[in-house]
């Protein structure tokens, strides 16, 4: 199953870059949700190979999910790959320069059953399509709108 949404940021790509790989600021907002997230590898500095492993509830039970950044190319592109015992997907954001002030954040998650429940799980969000492409839509443009004040407090705009 794949959801995909495209949102327009009011700033120029590079600082946008340096948000999405500012990987200590998103565990915590991740723990403040609720997740329990260990990183689980010594980078020093963002790039393919980083690893995390990440503990919540869903639909009132415990997952365990491992994500790991596979590719990243400086101010365009990143690239994870998630695993849980019953889902696996690719989480790719792509920035598109639209002007020297505005980019574009193209976003697409992939997610593939590794089990027949899972399977079936997803054969059911199928039905509710329309729904939970609204929803992908409605975090992305929340995602960008938090990236935008991010921005602005850090150039002082």
């Amino acid at each position: 199953m794949r959801f995909s949404s495209k949102q327009d940021v009011e700033a120029p790509m590079e600082p946008i870059f340096q948000i999405l790989t500012d990987f200590e600021t998103w565990e915590t907002a991740a723990m403040r949700r609720g997740i329990e997230v260990e990183r689980k590898d010594t980078l020093i500095q963002p790039g393919a190979g980083m690893r995390w492993a990440a503990k919540f509830s869903y639909r009132g039970k415990a997952r365990a999910m491992e994500l790991e950044l596979t590719q990243l190319d400086p101010t365009q592109s990143l690239r994870f790959a998630a695993v849980s015992q019953a889902l696996e997907g690719v989480i790719s954001m792509e920035l598109i320069a639209q002007s020297p002030k505005r980019s574009r954040l193209h976003v697409v998650v992939d997610i593939t059953p590794r089990s027949l429940t899972a399977r079936l799980f997803l054969q059911s969000l199928r039905l509710a399509r329309a729904k939970l492409d609204r929803k992908f839509d409605q975090r992305i443009a929340m995602l960008a709108g938090d990236i935008e004040l991010r921005y602005r407090s850090r150039s002082g705009a």
